[in-house]
């Protein structure tokens, strides 16, 4: 299959089970928000060393936040619900609660209940205040700029994790080019984060290693200049980089849209601009039970 001069491997990419939450950060302004929710969804790119991923959703006019001011949405998953609780308390506790002016509010109204500004109240030292609005539980934490405002509890929803796209390029240029334009892309749709920098990686990686104590290592199969050494090669003559956007969605649906809008400013740019394929990352279906087509997703054929 090919679009606009771009081969479409007969692939899919493997996504796995997780648990996730979105957030609502509130400050004084945008420019406050967004240094809270940058700070909270730091060191956040994968759960293989950093217990959660992470990163902003989209940003917030005051019409779409509770208290009426700008906001940030964010989303973070994890693959349990007790660690994405651990998580949230202590990037709220050591980023949002800290920043000047913010307030913390859940962004999914139904789900599993974890603890938010529950445990965090007690900051206050004995003068935090409680406040029921419409059956929810707010607190109040006096701080040195006013108050910290947190709602008690959030909830965690079921999530997908690890959909992605790999993007095959004669050279650097031409792949963060394509990168960038599917991230673009993927961040108009709502309820998924591309949690790496910049919405991208380039050190994929494959289930194992040659070294016991490591869980994943490098997809040799993918690095260029692994090309003639590698046992088995996925690269072309002629493909000098490989970049792979990966795409954490609250739904199965969320997923395949972002992939869909990603693939879709990809192949816009045409192969002039430097990609000749699009692939994915798969295990046979062993790491995960949700499939991503890329040419079914593309609304052409596709292996069952």
């Amino acid at each position: 299959m090919q679009r606009n001069g771009i081969d479409i491997d007969d692939t899919f990419a493997e996504a796995f089970p997780m648990k996730a939450t979105r957030l609502i950060i509130t400050a004084h302004n945008d420019t406050w928000a967004q240094h809270a929710a940058i700070a909270a969804t730091g060191f956040a790119t994968s759960v293989i060393a950093c217990g959660c991923e992470a990163a902003i959703e989209r940003p917030l006019s005051p019409d779409e936040t509770p208290d009426g001011r700008p906001g940030v949405a964010v989303l973070l998953f994890s693959m349990s619900g007790k660690e994405l609780a651990k998580q949230v308390e202590r990037r709220v506790g050591q980023c949002v609660l800290t920043c000047p002016t913010t307030a913390v509010y859940a962004g999914l109204k139904d789900g599993e209940p974890i603890a938010l500004a529950k445990n965090l109240r007690f900051f206050g030292d004995g003068w935090q205040i409680s406040k029921m609005i419409d059956g929810t539980r707010y607190w109040r934490v006096p701080t040195m700029d006013g108050e910290f405002v947190g709602e008690e509890t959030t909830f965690v929803v079921k999530a997908v994790g690890g959909g992605n796209l790999l993007i095959l390029a004669r050279d650097t240029e031409a792949a963060l080019a394509a990168a960038e334009a599917g991230v673009a892309a993927m961040r108009a749709v709502p309820g998924v984060i591309m949690p790496f920098p910049g919405g991208v990686v380039r050190s994929g990686s494959k289930v194992g290693s040659k070294y016991a104590s490591l869980s994943a290592s490098t997809n040799d199969a993918f690095c260029p200049a692994l090309t003639p050494l590698a046992r088995k090669t996925e690269l072309d003559p002629g493909v000098n980089c490989v970049m792979e956007i990966v795409i954490d969605g609250l739904t199965e649906a969320d997923v395949s849209a972002a992939m869909r809008a990603g693939m879709d400013a990809i192949v816009a740019r045409g192969a002039e601009a430097g990609v000749s394929r699009l692939s994915a990352g798969n295990y046979g279906g062993k790491l995960g039970p949700f499939h991503f087509h890329l040419r079914r997703i593309l609304g052409g054929e596709g292996a069952a």
